[in-house]
């Protein structure tokens, strides 16, 4: 019988185990399908967790901080604790999206929207229903739709302009999708959905269909998910740069 904890494949996630321990782990993964999407759903998450806060933790401190005045050899202590409570936050946060089962409509959003792209991402007349130079009452009109205010990332920075959207039938009610094109050609879009149920968040999770990448997320009541035929890792920069905006 397995002896297999929990804490055993965290530490497997993280890289934290010895020889010995890893190829025990390794072997469980290789009959448990279950535990192995778990490690792989951990994996991801601290792929996220490092595109979304390294670039934190190589800022400076403010200089208001040092010049605030603490007794002399508490400050580095009072600043370590507090930035341990923040971090402890935002890791708790983001874990929700792993502590319970996949649900369905989960599954089905990569799907769907990885089929969106593939339908449309190849037009070359007729990529999307309103173009960029009527944004305003593109995310007007798709904002009526779903019942939901939309925003519209600027994906400029990360070499993407807007196309324009359009409006797709989806497995519960109305969906969109934005798109967007590189000075190649590349195109990249963003399907949002409306949820019925009750409101959650998610880290991000990665999804591959066929040639197609899928990085997709709850937040609140609404799905998104960005697909692309683009790597894994320049897809996952996008991505950040999506969800920190809508979050903004």
């Amino acid at each position: 019988m397995s002896n297999i904890t929990e804490s055993d494949l965290h530490a497997y996630a993280d890289g934290q185990l010895d020889e010995t321990r890893r190829l025990r782990v390794e072997a469980h993964l290789a009959h448990n399908a279950p535990a192995a999407e778990n490690v792989r759903a951990w994996r991801e998450q601290n792929e996220a967790l490092r595109a979304l806060y390294n670039p934190v933790l190589n800022e400076p401190v403010p200089q208001r901080m040092l010049a605030a005045r603490a007794p002399r050899g508490r400050w580095p202590y009072y600043a370590v604790a507090a930035g341990a409570l923040g971090l402890s936050f935002g890791l708790g946060w983001m874990m929700r999206a792993y502590q319970g089962e996949r649900s369905f409509e989960a599954v089905a959003l990569p799907h769907r929207a990885a089929v969106a792209y593939a339908v449309y991402a190849p037009e070359v007349r007729h990529p999307v229903e309103v173009g960029a130079e009527q944004q305003d009452h593109l995310v007007k009109w798709l904002s009526k739709r779903l019942g939901h205010q939309l925003k519209v990332p600027v994906l400029t920075q990360q070499g993407f302009d807007l196309v324009g959207g359009r409006l797709l039938p989806g497995g519960k009610g109305p969906v969109a999708q934005f798109m967007y094109q590189d000075s190649k050609g590349q195109r990249i879009t963003l399907y949002v959905s409306r949820r019925d149920s009750e409101p959650r968040d998610t880290a991000f999770r990665f999804s591959q269909e066929d040639k197609i990448a899928v990085f997709y997320w709850i937040d609140g009541t609404l799905g998104y998910a960005l697909s692309a035929e683009m790597d894994r890792a320049r897809l996952l920069t996008v991505a950040t740069a999506v969800y920190r905006q809508l979050n903004s």
